[in-house]
């Protein structure tokens, strides 16, 4: 069902939208950290070094994904916070047209380069054909992706962050067991591995599909509102592209930072590769924290309630860095004893190597908070010039670790990449949101969000 948050006490409002976000994160999280649990001690190292190389060409793909569809849903949220229902579902249809567009295009190009490109990448010829089996299923399933994170958002906008979490709950146990079947009984290896996070997804998927379709009669679409403008669509297509090229950007710098991995060798990868995971899940607090604020800050913008807004980062702002202090704390005392669950007992090398990455990146977590909180909130207010350009800085800072600092530092240079990133994007964001802070308490005298005079008439005839 619907909830508003342009009412009610904004911090307690934040955290248990929040609440749901996490734990929905940490289960969608668990769709790769399976793949890497399972591949890693029971087909070895090499083949936990194949799926983890292709982290940053996963990611380069499926982050547009999540990016773009988070763009589409923000312009739902704004609709849904000023009461345009007609606009819902305007905005609903234009979210389905789009997807589906985006859909093609990226599994087509997707599917042609993946080889290529790890070849370019110079991945070690050991795994390069697992590595390769592993990430062109992933991109064949590039539109159940697509699918669930288009309907989660879409959810999301209209105040509902628990039903996502029980699809994924459910798509997270039938990755496990499909992950088990397919790599211990059938033999598949890490291209068992992909269909089971392919077929979990599109089950996901299709649960929101009919949830939407049930619950939400909102969303239920008539042939009105398949007519829309190219302003209409362009309100869309200017915020949510540029959120899908953000992420691709941050990719961009970890497919760099994969490249010079991938010259330190196959237990570097490894090590990298079971740090990151568990770097991933500490960093969840924050990115859901941030997620919730694109959701309360465009409701509210919608709404015209700009001090809200203010009050809402504030508070979320503390919330998020105490979270980011407390996992910083967990994961450099007890960071062996969870790397050693991707890795067994046996590999030394790779535990210590493991574990420099996760002291270097938890130090800063703080800061990766506070980017969360202001990136987030600059998009829910539908912005998108100043986080594209946080987004140009991340991959600058990260180019600069791998091309500089791992080639004189070795791993613990390419370690670094991320706390860089994270500082090169935080400071342009952070000056942004104090500027447009000065601007918010005059906003209520403009006409946002811009509506063209179709849906004026309709806001008129709105219940």
């Amino acid at each position: 069902m619907t909830k508003t948050l342009t009412s009610g006490n904004p911090a307690k409002l934040i955290f248990l939208f929040t609440i749901p976000l996490l734990i929905g994160n940490l289960f969608q999280q668990f769709y790769n950290m399976a793949d890497t649990l399972i591949v890693g001690r029971t087909l070895g190292v090499e083949a936990l070094a194949a799926v983890g190389c292709t982290g940053g060409l996963m990611f380069f793909i499926l982050g547009f994904v999540i990016g773009f569809t988070a763009g589409l849903a923000i312009i739902t949220a704004q609709r849904f916070g000023a009461g345009r229902k007609r606009a819902v579902r305007r905005s609903f249809a234009v979210c389905i047209l789009l997807s589906a567009a985006a859909t093609v295009l990226l599994t087509a190009v997707s599917v042609v380069f993946a080889r290529p490109v790890l070849e370019l990448l110079q991945t070690p010829p050991e795994i390069l054909d697992a590595a390769h089996s592993y990430i062109i299923i992933i991109f064949w399933g590039i539109g159940a992706a697509m699918l669930f994170n288009l309907l989660s958002n879409v959810i999301r906008a209209l105040g509902d962050s628990r039903t996502p979490l029980y699809f994924l709950v459910l798509a997270c146990v039938l990755n496990i067991a499909l992950d088990l079947a397919l790599i211990l009984r059938f033999g598949m290896g890490p291209a068992g591995a992909a269909v089971a996070t392919v077929v979990s997804q599109l089950v996901s998927g299709l649960l929101c599909t009919i949830y939407v379709f049930r619950k939400f009669p909102m969303l239920r679409l008539t042939r009105a509102d398949w007519n829309m403008s190219r302003r209409y669509l362009w309100a869309h297509i200017r915020l949510a592209l540029p959120m899908g090229f953000q992420a691709s950007i941050i990719a961009i710098g970890a497919i760099l930072v994969q490249f010079a991995l991938n010259r330190l060798g196959a237990q570097a990868v490894a090590a990298f590769s079971a740090a990151q995971k568990i770097d991933m899940v500490a960093t969840l607090p924050m990115m859901s924290f941030g997620i919730a604020m694109a959701t309360y800050v465009a409701q509210n913008y919608g709404a015209r309630n700009p001090l809200r807004i203010r009050q809402g980062v504030l508070q979320c702002s503390l919330m998020s860095v105490g979270f980011s202090i407390a996992v910083a704390v967990v994961n450099i005392i007890w960071g062996p004893e969870l790397i050693r669950l991707f890795v067994g007992t046996g590999e030394r090398e790779v535990v210590r190597l493991a574990q420099t990455y996760l002291n270097i990146n938890a130090s800063m977590y703080w800061v990766l908070a506070l980017l969360f909180v202001f990136r987030y909130t600059l998009q829910g207010l539908g912005q998108s010039v100043v986080p594209t350009f946080a987004g140009v800085m991340e991959l600058a800072m990260r180019a600069f670790a791998a091309i500089i600092l791992a080639r004189y530092l070795g791993f613990a240079g390419a370690s670094m990449a991320s706390p860089a990133a994270w500082i090169g994007s935080c400071v342009p964001l952070a000056i942004a949101y104090f500027f447009t802070r000065k601007r918010l308490a005059q906003s209520t005298k403009q006409p946002f969000p811009p509506c063209s005079g179709e849906e004026r008439e309709s806001i008129r005839q709105a219940a």
